[in-house]
């Protein structure tokens, strides 16, 4: 596998997509086109363990056929099957019958086969409910094969669905059949569908720029980030992780086996399948992550509502990209919630600070947790400030990084990353002003890697320099800027002033004064010749 191969892929498919949509909306498609890829995926990997399993007795097809010689296997051995399923579930942890392998769905689909709808159905459903339910279950459940968007009738969605089948199987038929490119294009697919969904895409996506930024971060040693990467991260958690990407950006940070298993969130019904999906196709066994349908504010998942500090569950990163300036309820009874009554209620009209509390409660105490955010909750007042004041005082803001902005899809705004800990070394945070340093795009600016680096090794080292970063004591904050953390208070990028050289002028000035009068003089003995009377200056007062 190759990157060429990889960009190659993506751009493949996202043509078929772009294609194929028609006047479909582009999330709906998404949905469609995402699902089969990921049948695809689920397909070639348990065909591949059926192989290994069934070794000398895999069944070997003539030139030309199509069909998964799983299916022959099942047709000659009735008597077997319910045996080889259950040593399938016990190592691959899931079971796809032979009609409802990608390789059956494409032949149905090539032939224009009237069986392919209903096959499909009854093949995700199979996989939902029966293959192996703590993974699959509800995977398809926003994936409506009845929808009138595919078309008004059996017959049309039918038809409809076998030419969208057709052009994914003929597209990736020309590439490798790795796993791994699969996961990619997958990824380089939800990339492209964010860039077209605005403001939407907030709810999915993080850009994989930016996501690098909190990985690289989030993996250095907590208390010397000079020290280089950690060994192993036990947990990671986030709690808005939109289709996962995040959670898989720090996987890929670490080295193999690093990392132990990856906890995340995720409001959205779509998305939330998007992320076990997306886990799935880049080979996250379904013991190494959990993924929870839920609302993080409300904080409805039965593993975090421990009380007892002692038995609750820790995260040794937490990394966020929580939708910005949400507006939510609290009640009052959420004053009483452990992971607010030691610091107040975020304002109704902007949550942002009640995400940071609820991931940085689940923080280890030598964790590390990174967050993105909009500006104002670094300077707001009211409820923000009393929040903010405390993390300070308790010396848990270890830095500040201001960002570009049109980085993102979903908003134009610059936005700001805030790292957080619970046990820092030193008494003073670190500001990075790296809102000037990126590539300027069209519609979206970008972070090449070089301005990514900058911004890691600026925060690994903790360096200064002149108009980028800076290191702030917590006495001066308090002092001069009453905890207020706006970062041009602190890391200036304006141009400084040229100093002014007041002889140097003054002599240009005595100079030109000399060039006035000896220009006069000459203007006035020319038009003596003419006979015309001369014209009066005055040197020091200006000309009449």
């Amino acid at each position: 596998m190759t990157e060429q191969d990889q960009i190659r892929l993506g751009k493949t498919l996202w043509a078929i997509a772009d294609e194929l949509r028609g006047a479909m909306n582009a999330d709906d498609f998404r949905d469609y086109m995402l699902s089969f890829l990921f049948l695809r995926y689920l397909s070639a990997n348990y065909e591949e363990a059926a192989k290994a399993e069934l070794g000398p007795d895999w069944p070997v097809l003539p030139p030309g056929d199509r069909w998964s010689p799983l299916a022959v296997w099942y047709a000659q051995n009735p008597e077997d099957t319910e045996e080889f399923e259950d040593v399938m579930r016990r190592k691959v942890h899931y079971v796809i019958k032979p009609d409802h392998l990608w390789n059956s769905i494409a032949e149905l689909a090539r032939t224009q086969s009237p069986d392919l709808l209903s096959t499909l159905q009854q093949g995700f459903k199979f996989i939902e409910n029966e293959s192996f339910s703590s993974s699959f279950q509800g995977l398809f459940s926003e994936i409506n094969l009845d929808s009138e968007k595919l078309g008004k009738n059996y017959a049309q969605r039918n038809a409809r669905l076998c030419t969208i089948i057709q052009k994914i199987a003929e597209g990736l038929a020309d590439f490798p059949s790795e796993r791994d490119l699969l996961g990619d294009a997958y990824e380089y697919l939800i990339g492209q569908f964010a860039a077209g969904s605005g403001k939407k895409a907030g709810e999915f996506y993080t850009p994989q720029q930016i996501s690098s930024i909190l990985s690289g971060i989030v993996t250095l040693d907590s208390q010397d980030p000079a020290a280089g990467k950690r060994d192993k991260l036990g947990n990671v958690y986030d709690f808005a992780c939109g289709s996962g990407s995040l959670l898989l950006n720090v996987r890929r940070h670490m080295r193999k086996g690093g990392i132990g298993k990856l906890f995340g969130q995720e409001k959205n019904i779509t998305t939330y399948n998007l992320a076990r999906m997306n886990m799935l196709l880049h080979r996250v066994r379904d013991t190494e992550f959990e993924i929870h349908h839920g609302d993080s504010l409300e904080n409805d998942w039965d593993i975090l509502r421990e009380p007892n500090p002692a038995k609750k569950i820790e995260f040794d990163a937490v990394v966020a990209n929580p939708p910005f300036s949400y507006r939510w309820t609290p009640t009052e009874e959420m004053a009483k919630d452990f992971r607010f009554k030691d610091y107040g209620l975020a304002p109704k009209s902007a949550a942002d600070f009640a995400f940071l509390l609820h991931g940085f409660h689940f923080l280890a105490k030598d964790g590390t947790m990174a967050i993105i955010l909009p500006h104002g909750v670094l300077f707001r007042g009211g409820a923000e400030n009393k929040i903010r004041t405390k993390l300070l005082k308790d010396g848990n803001i270890d830095t500040v990084i201001g960002l570009p902005a049109k980085l993102f899809y979903s908003t134009g705004i610059p936005v700001c990353i805030l790292v957080l800990k619970k046990c820092k070394r030193t008494d003073d945070v670190l500001f990075i002003n790296a809102a000037e340093h990126y590539k300027q795009g069209k519609r979206q600016n970008a972070l090449l890697p070089e301005h990514i680096d900058k911004i890691v090794e600026t925060y690994k080292h903790r360096k200064e320099e002149d108009r980028y970063s800076r290191v702030v004591s917590l006495q001066e904050i308090e002092e001069e800027h009453d905890f207020n953390l706006n970062i041009s208070r602190y890391v200036s990028t304006a141009e400084p002033e040229e100093e002014v050289d007041l002889a140097a002028v003054h002599q240009r000035l005595a100079d030109l004064r000399k060039q006035v009068e000896t220009a006069a003089q000459r203007h006035n003995r020319y038009l003596e010749e003419l006979g015309v009377p001369a014209l009066p200056y005055e040197l020091e007062n200006g000309s009449d």
